[in-house]
C-alpha cells in the first residue's frame, strides 16, 4: 500500500473510530468497538474496515454471533458513516466502507490470556514447591 493510501486509512481509522462511539446509537451493538486496521481500495472505491468487539462483564470469548450481529450492525449504518466520513476526509469520493470482524486480533488477544494464565500457574506451581521443600 502506497503512503497516500496509508495516510488516508489512518484517517479513516481515527474518524471511525469517534463517529462509532458518538453517532451510532444502536442498541444491537453491544461492547466496545475497537477499529484494529483499514485497507484502501487503490482506485479509493472501497474500504475494508476490520473491528473486534470486547464486550465487559464476559470472561474469556464472546459468541460469534454476537459478533455477526454486531457487525451488521455496522454494515448496515455504513452509509450514515460513509457520509459523516465525506465532511472531515479531504478526497473528491469518500471510500465505502465494508465492516469485517478482525480474527487475527481476537485469537492474539485469546492467545495472550491463555499464556498469561499458564504463567501464573507455573508461577504458583513453584511458589507451593518452594514451600513444600522448606
Amino acid at each position: 500500500m502506497n503512503q497516500r493510501l496509508q495516510r488516508l486509512a489512518d484517517q479513516i481509522q481515527r474518524e471511525l473510530a469517534v463517529l462509532i462511539r458518538d453517532e451510532v446509537n444502536d442498541p444491537r451493538l453491544t461492547g466496545f468497538v475497537t477499529i484494529s486496521s483499514v485497507k484502501v481500495s487503490p482506485d479509493l472505491g472501497y474500504a475494508d474496515v476490520y473491528v473486534t468487539i470486547m464486550e465487559p462483564g464476559l470472561n474469556d470469548s464472546m459468541t460469534i454471533t454476537n459478533h455477526e450481529e454486531s457487525v451488521k450492525v455496522l454494515n448496515n449504518a455504513a452509509g450514515f458513516l460513509r457520509t459523516e466520513l465525506s465532511h472531515s476526509l479531504k478526497t473528491r469520493t469518500t471510500p465505502r466502507l465494508r465492516f469485517h470482524y478482525d480474527e487475527v486480533t481476537a485469537r492474539g488477544n485469546y492467545m495472550m490470556d491463555l499464556i498469561s494464565k499458564a504463567v501464573t500457574k507455573t508461577e504458583q506451581n513453584e511458589t507451593d514447591e518452594q514451600e513444600t521443600q522448606e
